[in-house]
């Protein structure tokens, strides 16, 4: 949605002197919890009915004193990833455009956010309706202002997810993700403190974004503070599930000649406690280093700046979260300038059943049929790995594998993958993305995103963010004819077919010739059992005559029926050999294997589309289903082949030539 489309509804609210109402986001409970029972019931009010002089945004951004609540019903989650947020400023107004007011002379009701979804940036467009109960928000809101751009952004978060109770499953990661459009990365800090130091100086090097964050769920501690108070913190003051910002490493000696390690990080929550550990402001550790040193380190903090011992960082917090973010998007944030910019792959895809939806690893039977994607490193490198689904309620369990391969060129086939150990796997989860580290030798990777279960079809994008560059793309095959699909009956078939001769006379006009209607009758009688009569149906029929009739009167002569009945016995043969063991059905997944016995190599996108056209509701194709794609494929190839006489792979079609092929395929 273009900045257009909102400056056009907003001057026609104006003109029109109305306030805007989302038609694709209505006032209804549904909105707010479409699962479970509201506790209340809500009423949606503009901010201009609950204060009276509201305020989207502070035009100082010096003034922006974080002072964002969950509310009653809101999510604390949701709280720490836009504090996250409003602490890099340049993303914030990325995601949070400057130019809306509640000013009368542009106030229309209509808001917009950007946020990061599917893989690309989409303007949300809201009205600024607000569930309340009581004349107060009871979802996320400011707690000491009358600002409304939080509350406003948590809406527009709503309406892609749904609803606001969608919300309460998302998570810190995700958020992180859609406000930044980055990929975000958990890595745990339980791991030896002297190689974890090295790897957070490459992070602070790199246009990343790094928090810190004590998850509950990951913390046995009994030092906290009381249940009941706003935020659970620690004796130090540091408070549970904030993303705190990870500023910089520093590296000291003190006047006693020790060397020591300080970390500085932002506290996103102006209204959470400040920090009281070693370290912090006013604490006696400052006395061990000279006036000069403690001067550089002191004088400029922010507001929520502190510093604490590395030993101290690496005892309080249980995982940093990461958030990689390409040239392009650091661009707009200050902090970042000067630093290293990652190398960045994306890939856009998407799972299909019967053609990319092969399943995981345990499914050996249909797991190559996954989209291949070549990775070619140069140098030996540490990647970083994010795949996205684009599904927020019927989320699928994803993930992904990685082998390494001698080829560059060439799907690999289900041979290689039963033979072959994966180099690297992640893990397997139904949240909408999976982010997995993983370090490379220079070489050739195929990497398979994939759903758990073969099947299930979905969009997907791909991430790979990088140090040094690398080669990103798709294995798939070339779409073209290996041998032809029509073959020409023997003459050992003539004995075999004499008895039918007789009937085609008896149909054929003076010209030895039928139509389709003729040709139905023909196959009805002829065919040998119900099986394979399922192609005698008129349709086919007709594909039948446009494929054998090469001068365009719809008639098709003796010898072209005989080959057409001995191409029938010849793709029954190559049917059957695709269907042990489902009575004469071949599943989806089988598709593509027979056609390449026909004769016809194709790529996934072709295939994509054969199964939108010829794939039952089941999943499966039928004998008549499988002949009319083949006699498609025929036509289509053979009209290209055609007018393809220097065999230079592409051709030019006038509008009528076009319409002609349209027609005839």
């Amino acid at each position: 949605m273009s900045d257009s489309e909102f400056e056009r509804i907003r001057r026609h609210c104006l003109k029109a002197g109305q306030l805007y109402e989302d038609p694709d986001f209505s006032t209804n409970q549904s909105s707010v919890f479409y699962h479970q029972t509201p506790p209340f019931t809500f009423v949606w009010k503009r901010p201009k009915e609950i204060y009276s002089n509201p305020v989207f945004l502070d035009e100082d951004p010096k003034n922006h004193n974080f002072d964002v609540t969950p509310g009653r019903l809101g999510d604390s989650w949701f709280v720490s990833c836009i504090g996250c947020l409003n602490l890099t400023k340049g993303l914030f107004y990325r995601v949070v455009p400057a130019d809306q007011s509640f000013n009368d002379n542009e106030y229309a009701g209509i808001f917009r956010f950007r946020i990061w979804w599917h893989g690309e940036w989409k303007e949300v467009l809201i009205d600024d309706r607000l569930p309340t109960v009581n004349n107060k928000l009871v979802f996320i809101q400011s707690l000491n202002s009358n600002y409304f751009w939080a509350p406003l952004l948590e809406k527009a978060y709503a309406k892609l997810h749904g609803s606001y109770e969608a919300l309460k499953y998302g998570s810190t990661m995700e958020g992180l993700s859609d406000l930044s459009g980055g990929v975000t990365e958990n890595i745990s800090l339980k791991t030896d403190p002297n190689s974890f130091s090295l790897l957070l100086i490459k992070l602070l090097s790199m246009t990343s974004v790094v928090t810190a964050i004590v998850q509950k769920e990951n913390f046995n501690n009994t030092s906290l503070s009381p249940k009941n108070s706003r935020y659970e913190r620690l004796a130090n003051g540091i408070t549970l599930s904030v993303n705190y910002r990870v500023i910089n490493f520093e590296k000291l000696t003190t006047n006693e000649g020790e060397v020591i390690q300080l970390i500085r990080l932002r506290n996103p929550l102006i209204t959470c406690p400040a920090y009281i550990g070693a370290w912090s402001q006013g604490a006696p550790e400052w006395e061990r280093l000279s006036n000069k040193e403690r001067t550089n380190l002191t004088s400029n903090l922010a507001e929520g700046e502190f510093y604490m011992s590395y030993q101290d960082f690496m005892k309080t917090f249980t995982n940093l979260q990461v958030i990689h973010l390409d040239s392009e998007t650091s661009k707009d944030e200050p902090s970042l300038k000067g630093k290293k910019a990652w190398c960045i792959r994306l890939w856009k895809g998407i799972w299909r059943k019967g053609v990319t939806a092969g399943g995981c690893r345990n499914n050996f039977d249909t797991f190559h049929l996954n989209p291949q994607l070549l990775l070619h490193i140069n140098d030996k490198d540490e990647v970083i790995i994010s795949l996205n689904q684009h599904s927020v309620i019927d989320a699928k369990v994803v993930g992904f594998s990685l082998y390494q391969s001698t080829t560059n060129d060439e799907r690999l086939d289900r041979n290689f993958f039963k033979r072959n150990r994966s180099y690297f796997n992640s893990d397997y989860t139904n949240s909408k993305g999976i982010t997995a580290r993983c370090k490379l030798e220079p070489g050739f990777y195929v990497l398979l995103p994939t759903t758990y279960e073969p099947g299930q079809e979905g969009m997907f994008s791909l991430r790979i963010y990088s140090s040094s560059p690398l080669k990103l793309s798709c294995l798939d095959a070339n779409p073209s004819v290996l041998k032809p699909a029509i073959i020409k009956a023997p003459p050992s078939f003539d004995s075999k077919f004499s008895q039918y001769e007789t009937m085609f006379m008896q149909l054929a006009d003076e010209h030895k010739t039928v139509n389709a209607f003729e040709l139905q009758e023909l196959l009805e009688c002829c065919l040998p059992n119900d099986y394979v009569k399922s192609c005698a149906t008129i349709e086919v029929c007709r594909q039948i005559v446009t494929a054998m009739d090469i001068k365009g009167f719809g008639r098709l002569h003796y010898n072209d029926y005989k080959n057409i009945m001995c191409s029938l016995k010849y793709w029954q043969n190559i049917f059957r050999n695709h269907t042990k063991g489902t009575s004469g059905i071949l599943r989806a997944e089988k598709m593509q294997e027979a056609l390449l016995d026909i004769g016809f190599q194709l790529n996934n996108e072709i295939l994509s589309l054969l199964m939108l056209k010829y794939m039952r509701k089941d999943g499966t194709l039928r004998f008549g289903d499988f002949v009319s794609c083949i006699l498609h494929l025929n036509v289509i190839f053979a009209l290209f082949e055609k007018k393809d006489a220097a065999k230079s792979g592409s051709i030019v079609l006038s509008l009528p030539e076009w319409i002609k092929a349209s027609l005839l395929s």
